[in-house]
């Protein structure tokens, strides 16, 4: 199996930069065998994030492609603040939270455009962790945030 970086490389994937945190926290924090991932929302490759509101301005597939777009955000993250991406062993926990209307309910098929992402880079196994996916208003009108946690190789 390939190593995460070459998945990258062999899906064709751009990353984004990398967001600034906005406000006091850490983008991440490795505590004993863990990688924790503050909250990413949907960074653009040209740095502008994705907006909207799924059940309002956006549609379902728009929801995947902007959960999808968390992924490539966090990668970049881990890439900025961490360093080695292989040093990843698996992918622990994921909290999805979707910026959409109250009635809208399909918030797990949304956080799937990160999930299977994840299971493209890190395997079906090491790639599927734990996961919730609620809805909630979303700070600047981003579309998707998500927070992960990864346990990283001895």
């Amino acid at each position: 199996m390939s190593k995460p970086s070459q998945k990258i490389t062999e899906l064709g994937l751009v990353l984004p930069p990398a967001p600034p945190p906005a406000g006091l926290y850490k983008p991440v924090l490795v505590v004993d065998n863990f990688l924790y991932i503050s909250g990413q929302g949907p960074m653009n490759t040209d740095g502008s994030s994705y907006i909207g509101r799924v059940g309002d301005t956006l549609g379902v597939e728009e929801g995947i492609l902007a959960a999808r777009q968390v992924a490539l955000t966090m990668l970049a993250t881990i890439t900025t603040h961490f360093g080695d991406i292989d040093r990843i062993k698996r992918l622990v926990k994921t909290l999805g939270m979707v910026n959409c209307t109250p009635d809208f309910g399909d918030q797990p098929l949304v956080i799937n455009g990160f999930s299977e992402l994840m299971s493209d880079i890190f395997g079906p196994d090491n790639g599927v962790g734990v996961r919730s996916a609620v809805g909630m208003v979303l700070p600047s009108g981003i579309a998707v945030e998500i927070e992960a946690m990864f346990e990283l190789h001895k």
